[in-house]
């Protein structure tokens, strides 16, 4: 029996196909591109080519060449179902289990895609070409938009009166047509009514570009009316796990690794107008676990970026306590504030695009001081307010699911508290969590200016720092950096350009690393071990004993999210490999 498709794409979506390759090659990065060496082909030079934005791999040697399962079969022997089972495990999903109604859901499904795509297609080519659609283009037009942005996103118009139920129920089902959400019984007149007529409607794609809903926006300025409703939930579309423009949006990954999330089509529109494509909208509902986690497959930052008014600082509140608990040590989810009574759509139209990217650079911020900021202006300087803020504030940081990023969060709430009271003893408290680095004691200043950087990322550039100072005690000591780890791919590759030159044997200072100029300042300003060296004599073996420690530090980290992961696996398989491995993984997390 055939999977059905929502389920394999769900599996591609979550696995991009260097990911899967990598598990049998070694791959380069080149370009848009990886490379390696044939599997299929014992080769000296690589002709193995995967390319994750067009979701496909290709070797030049034997003319192979398809998906994640085409791979998995060719490359492991498998056949197809085994090889979905695979990937289901690798991407985390529960495996598919057929039964009857598989087949009656997979009918349903290319039924609910057929209407949907014949919907579309129609509305869209009727505010094309149809010359008493007028009304709907003047307001297009006075939205500043052209018919290059109505063709890219494939909006239509709905009449007040359409009659395209009648064009379809000689080929669908009354109850199949009702299903689809875009029309709905009218109870007096015992007749179809389209639920979107009087309407621009935007198409809402799954993450394979395929219409599932609409989102629909009335263009009269009519106080009895919604001025936005969406598609209905249906067994096909949640509001809660699809986002809108996702399809088109994640392609950019590959360039641009943070995301804008908005709250209307028009901003989407809007923005991809003026050059800003990296943008998605959320579907008139708070913020969700699973569209964070969806957005996390793809972008290191997201920017939430709601409506400069009331209602929009509060949708922006409620998502950023919503979704702090998703944080993980590489990704950011940050919030931009526009101007009073402006929103995305109306500001990049006015400013244009690099007047909105200088916004999102100097006034950004990370979620944890955004939340900060919020109960901070509710609270007073009285014990009483100040116990309610620190116990809301803990709270909050309890949520994070990832033990490293709940720990610094804690410590940030904590230290920001500590000034509300300089006079008080405060500062002398213990906060009742582990440190994760001996060495960064001291650098709670620093802390404060780095706010948007992890404790990962201070770890990495105290790292860096010691060894860009320090490059002829290390060249002769490469064995204790050569296996360090790091996990910001910037600093990894500043790591390894490194090592490569003192490898080389030959003399060199900084300027010899050809480090950008821009990257080496952020390390020479963040590093918070330069703080401890300030007070410190200039001694090799306290130079290596540092090195060693943060070394260590990386280590415990690495290992105590793989040992999260294997626990987290062991709960779900209870196998005995996975436990001897989870044994062998915690033996060397106590030795470090």
């Amino acid at each position: 029996m055939k999977y059905p498709k929502e389920y394999l794409d769900e599996i591609k979506t979550r696995l991009k196909v260097s990911t899967v390759v990598s598990k049998s090659i070694v791959l380069k990065k080149r370009g848009k591109e990886f490379v390696g060496l044939s599997p299929f082909k014992n080769e000296k030079t690589p002709s193995f080519t995967v390319n994750d934005e067009k979701e496909f791999y290709h070797c030049f040697a034997t003319s192979e060449h398809g998906n994640i399962f085409d791979f998995v079969m060719k490359t492991q022997n498998l056949k197809f179902g085994e090889a979905v089972k695979h990937l289901a495990q690798l991407a985390g999903i529960q495996p598919y289990t057929f039964s009857k109604q598989d087949e009656e859901r997979e009918k349903k499904w290319k039924e609910y895609q057929s209407i949907f795509s014949q919907y579309v297609d129609f509305y869209h080519n009727e505010l094309l070409k149809n010359e008493s659609y007028y009304v709907a283009r003047d307001y297009l037009k006075n939205r500043s938009l052209t018919k290059e942005e109505v063709k890219k996103f494939k909006i239509g118009y709905i009449q007040k009166n359409p009659n395209f139920y009648e064009k379809l129920k000689d080929d669908y089902s009354e109850q199949t047509l009702a299903e689809t959400g875009l029309f709905y019984l009218d109870e007096k007149k015992k007749i179809y009514v389209e639920r979107f007529r009087g309407r621009l409607i935007f198409p809402i794609n799954n993450i394979s570009g395929q219409p599932i809903a609409l989102g629909g926006r009335i263009i009269e300025n009519l106080d009895y009316l919604a001025k936005y409703i969406n598609s209905p939930e249906t067994i096909f579309f949640k509001k809660g796990s699809n986002l809108y423009n996702l399809d088109v949006a994640r392609k950019l990954s590959k360039k641009i690794d943070y995301i804008y999330l908005v709250e209307g089509y028009m901003d989407v529109v809007g923005l991809s107008k003026n050059g800003i494509d990296n943008v998605v909208a959320n579907l008139g509902t708070s913020l969700t676990d699973k569209q964070i986690l969806t957005l996390n497959q793809f972008f290191d930052d997201i920017i939430i970026c709601f409506d400069g008014d009331e209602s929009g600082y509060k949708a922006a509140f409620r998502a950023a306590e919503n979704s702090i608990k998703e944080l993980k040590p590489e990704k950011q989810i940050s919030f931009l504030f526009l101007p009073n009574q402006e929103d995305p759509d109306s500001y990049v139209n006015k400013n244009g695009k690099a007047s909105f990217i200088d916004l999102t650079k100097q006034s950004k911020l990370s979620i944890h001081q955004f939340i900060f900021n919020h109960y901070k202006k509710q609270t007073e300087n009285n014990p009483s307010s100040l116990a309610i803020f620190e116990k809301k504030l803990r709270n909050i940081a309890n949520t994070i699911k990832d033990n490293f990023i709940k720990k610094y969060v804690l410590e940030y709430f904590l230290e920001k508290i500590a000034e509300l009271t300089p006079h008080s003893n405060y500062n002398k408290k213990n906060y009742n969590y582990k440190k994760i680095i001996k060495s960064l004691e001291s650098t709670k200043k620093i802390l404060k200016e780095s706010q948007s950087l992890t404790g990962v990322e201070l770890k990495e550039y105290s790292l860096l720092y010691l060894i860009i100072n320090n490059l002829n005690l290390i060249q002769e000591n490469l064995n204790l950096v050569e296996n360090s780890k790091m996990f910001t791919e910037m600093n990894k590759q500043i790591l390894n350009k490194i090592i490569q030159k003192l490898k080389t044997g030959e003399k060199c200072s900084k300027i010899d690393l050809d480090i950008d100029p821009e990257i080496l300042g952020k390390i020479n300003r963040f590093a918070p071990i330069k703080n401890i060296l300030k007070n410190k004599s200039k001694d090799e073996y306290e130079t290596i004993e540092l090195l060693e420690d943060i070394s260590r530090d990386l280590m415990n980290y690495d290992l105590e999210h793989r040992i999260l992961e294997l626990e987290s696996k062991f709960s779900k398989d209870l196998s005995e490999a996975t436990f001897n491995e989870l044994k062998e993984l915690k033996k060397k997390q106590n030795i470090n």
